[in-house]
């Protein structure tokens, strides 16, 4: 089992076909879920599973809602930003992540591999998402 960082296949054929939108306020809603190291994400996945999905004290299965950003150009690139998730006063432990349109059947976005295990325990379970750049930002189109 392993959690792969990478921005899903289904995903960027279906950014082509405009099955996606990340418009602030207007758009689809995205939630982020948190998965164990049991978790198989990557590349390959389409759409969210509970398979591997962490569990614990104030998180629900499914994740949390997250705020969208409005994309934006950096450069000649294109990027998609959200806001901090947390989930507050979580006992949770996860290895990595699925970002998934919950207003478009659940279809998988892209997983995050956080590296290692990282655990809350009644404490503030916090997912930081890097500055909206060409090089930084958490989707980007080149």
């Amino acid at each position: 089992m392993a959690i792969t960082s990478t921005v899903c296949t289904s995903f960027k054929t279906q950014v082509l076909t405009g099955t996606h939108n990340f418009t602030a306020s207007s758009g689809d809603s995205f939630k982020l879920a948190l998965y164990t190291s049991s978790a198989t994400l990557g590349a390959a996945t389409t759409a969210f599973t509970t398979t591997g999905q962490s569990s614990g004290t104030n998180y629900t299965s499914g994740g949390s809602a997250l705020t969208n950003i409005t994309p934006v150009a950096s450069g000649t690139t294109a990027v998609c930003d959200f806001s901090n998730l947390t989930f507050s006063t979580a006992t949770v432990t996860a290895r990595g992540c699925l970002i998934y349109n919950d207003d478009k059947s659940d279809k998988a976005v892209c997983a995050i591999d956080f590296g290692g295990e990282k655990a809350s325990t009644a404490g503030d379970f916090t997912i930081v998402f890097p500055a909206p750049t060409a090089t930084g930002a958490i989707i980007r189109l080149a």
